[in-house]
């Protein structure tokens, strides 16, 4: 698996082209407006945890972020099954996780990629909310007390759920922030929930049609 530690001289070619696909799409179609990309580090450990209502959510946040480094993440599994995709996911550095069990292979990958000094995204709600207010799952509090030198970056978006309401435009939008200092009082499971109702209170629960 390729890493990056952030410097954007080393982003891997098939992960510059999909965020160069993307482009009309997020930036033109979408509207895309970004917030607090100066808190983003361009360097070193980073956690970059948000909240999660459409498929789009990875691509919209990856592309918001473009200008510093690229970002890691942690997707299903099950999308490694289609060739092509799977030739894709592998060339950005995507890191595939076991949904429904714990997956030691892909927390372990995880950790190796933060503690090389890379970006590791991931949702804390483990899934699409679809419309629902999901309960946090301890995968991004495990990740940050098992690399204790990774800063965290809260992504909020919103906006994604609507892309392909045609011919109506959707407005996207992500913020970034940093969330509250962790307490080395809190669980794992604690401060992954914290850092969705953190995420919540800036992007509430969406879903297609603009149903919340």
């Amino acid at each position: 698996m390729r890493r990056n530690t952030g410097d954007t001289g080393r982003i891997p070619p098939v992960y510059r082209a999909v965020m160069a696909a993307a482009g009309p799409v997020v930036r033109w179609w979408g509207r895309l407006e970004v917030e607090g990309l100066d808190v983003f580090p361009a360097h070193g450990a980073t956690i970059v945890a948000a909240n999660h209502d459409s498929s789009w959510d990875p691509v919209v946040i990856a592309y918001a972020a473009r200008r510093r480094r690229q970002i890691q993440a942690l997707a299903k599994a099950s999308l490694w099954k289609h060739p092509v995709l799977r030739r894709v996911l592998d060339g950005m550095g995507q890191i595939p996780v076991r949904r429904g069990q714990a997956d030691t292979d892909a927390l372990e990958a995880a950790i190796r990629c933060l503690a090389d000094g890379g970006c590791l995204g991931i949702f804390p709600e483990g899934t699409r909310s679809q419309g629902r207010q999901l309960r946090a799952r301890s995968g991004a509090g495990r990740l940050a007390q098992a690399v204790p030198q990774a800063r965290i970056v809260c992504a909020a978006v919103s906006g994604t759920v609507d892309i392909a309401r045609f011919p109506r435009r959707p407005r996207l939008k992500v913020t970034f922030f940093e969330p509250r200092p962790a307490s080395t009082a809190e669980t794992a499971q604690e401060l992954s929930t914290r850092l969705t109702a953190e995420l919540r209170a800036v992007a509430p629960v969406a879903a297609p049609g603009g149903r919340a």
